[in-house]
């Protein structure tokens, strides 16, 4: 069962998170993932499948006279359902040309449909997020909810660089997390190797030197969380779907 709530994440899912590094003896969360270092997972590690920026928003879908607060708003590159192994339900996701033109398009999780558009056809739509207008080009399929409660089809999905330009009003490229899935189960800690090496190389980071990045393996996670029975709440944020990022800043 936990295997199984895990797996909703994906397949064979790798989650890097920005690490932490000490200033005057103050533990700081570091922002230093880019979406540059997502592409170079992608292009140059032999063991992953794919690899996807996430960034993180917030705010309300207005769709007519509807209105809706979705629990995850995230931006993303062409690759994100590739990582997760989520199908679409209807119509499509939006393309690497979306991405590089910060195109106003989004895909929908069902919970958006029912809430928003009910009966209506949502493809081809347009809903407004921050005031900005957003077309719908697809609706995922359904997956329900982790095994915390969390509904994972309350979810909107645009292109990295819309949410980072059109909604954050934001010049850098740091992402608040990255996801990547290993070609399979087989290369998991190879797959977690070669992104650390990676990392490693593209921040400059010496042999022996500390991480400003941490790579989590979602298997060994769910082995660990398999034992636990006693307070959840740091591992039940490694489980709660890509709710892990939240309002553009990673819980992690």
């Amino acid at each position: 069962l936990v295997q199984g709530q895990f797996e909703s994440l994906g397949s064979n899912v790798i989650i890097v998170f920005p690490g932490n590094r000490r200033r005057d003896g103050v533990s700081q969360q570091s922002v230093t993932l880019t979406a540059r270092d997502s592409d170079a997972i992608g292009i140059d590690c032999p063991s992953v499948l794919a690899s996807s920026p996430i960034l993180g928003v917030s705010g309300q879908v207005i769709y007519g006279s509807s209105n809706f607060s979705p629990q995850e708003m995230h931006g993303v590159s062409g690759d994100y359902l590739t990582v997760r192994n989520w199908p679409l339900r209807r119509g499509e996701f939006f393309s690497e040309r979306d991405v590089t033109s910060a195109n106003k398009v989004c895909v929908i999780g069902y919970t958006l449909v029912a809430k928003l558009f009910q009966t209506t056809d949502p493809i081809g739509e347009t809903i407004r997020i921050k005031n900005i207008p957003f077309r719908v080009i697809g609706v995922l399929e359904k997956k329900g909810a982790n095994m915390v409660g969390q509904d994972q089809d309350n979810i909107v999905l645009m292109p990295i660089t819309t949410v980072r330009k059109r909604l954050r009003g934001s010049e850098f490229d740091n992402v608040n997390a990255i996801m990547a899935s290993a070609r399979s189960t087989k290369l998991m800690s190879e797959a977690q190797n070669e992104i650390d090496q990676i990392l490693a190389e593209r921040h400059s980071i010496e042999p022996g030197q500390p991480r400003d990045y941490v790579v989590q393996n979602t298997t060994e996670i769910a082995a660990v969380f398999s034992m636990i029975t006693g307070t959840l709440t740091m591992m039940l944020a490694c489980i709660a779907g890509i709710s892990l990022v939240v309002g553009g800043v990673g819980i992690m």
